[in-house]
């Protein structure tokens, strides 16, 4: 019986917290994945008069920053950084019409997808789970993509990144194929180029002419934010 009422004394009431308390409380739960409790979290800042904008960057973003961190450092791993993606979805979900009702532009947009002949997708899925972490718009083409389908979606979307995926030292030759592409139609320069995947290399990136090559889902949302600077700087 001790134990049931120690745990009903630690049991936290969010709507109690001082704010502070309450945002400290959201990057715990974001770091352990709790959805439900993400959302009521979301919700109650909303309720006590915080803007979308600022509950989506104080809460959440700084939130999945630390996440992004510890991954990036070996101290969490993809299931749990997908567990804590997925929560953040939960109070995007909130998040989101309201946003668009008030015009809030996202950080930037982002087109991405396994090139042609590869289906393997859970590195790029966590990259376009930790760029929407990081408030990025994210438009996911899938799997098996092909240069007509990258570029019909860059002509649709307008986005300020392509990102290429590949797991396959048979398929990551594609991204050169959609990179050649994007320069026969003189369009490469509107697009800043990451492509990632286990075969990968700064070394392979350079010589197929993209913009960066990632690891990691953290490391593709620096150089996103870094890249996204020097455009809009220029």
């Amino acid at each position: 019986m001790s134990d049931e009422n120690d745990e009903q004394e630690e049991e936290i009431i969010l709507s109690e917290l001082e704010t502070d308390e309450l945002i400290e409380q959201m990057f715990d739960d974001l770091y352990d994945g709790l959805g439900e409790e993400i959302a009521e979290g979301t919700q109650i800042l909303l309720d006590r008069g915080w803007k979308a904008k600022k509950v989506l960057d104080e809460a959440l973003v700084a939130g999945m920053n630390i996440v992004g961190v510890d991954f990036r450092d070996g101290i969490l791993f993809v299931p749990e950084v997908l567990l804590s993606a997925n929560a953040m979805k939960s109070g995007m979900a909130i998040l989101k019409p309201l946003l668009s009702e008030s015009g809030t532009k996202p950080v930037g947009k982002m087109v991405i997808g396994t090139v042609k002949g590869d289906i393997h997708d859970i590195g790029k899925n966590l990259v376009g789970m930790m760029m929407e972490g990081a408030g990025f718009e994210v438009i996911d083409l899938g799997i098996n993509t092909d240069v007509e389908t990258y570029v019909e979606a860059l002509k649709t979307e307008s986005p300020d990144i392509l990102g290429m995926s590949a797991l396959l030292t048979t398929t990551m030759p594609y991204m050169k194929v959609v990179i050649d592409n994007l320069k026969e139609q003189g369009i490469r320069d509107d697009y800043i180029v990451m492509v990632g995947g286990a075969p990968l290399n700064e070394e392979v990136c350079a010589a197929m002419g993209a913009d960066a090559y990632c690891r990691d889902a953290a490391t593709a949302v620096e150089t996103a934010k870094e890249l996204m600077q020097q455009r809009r700087a220029c």
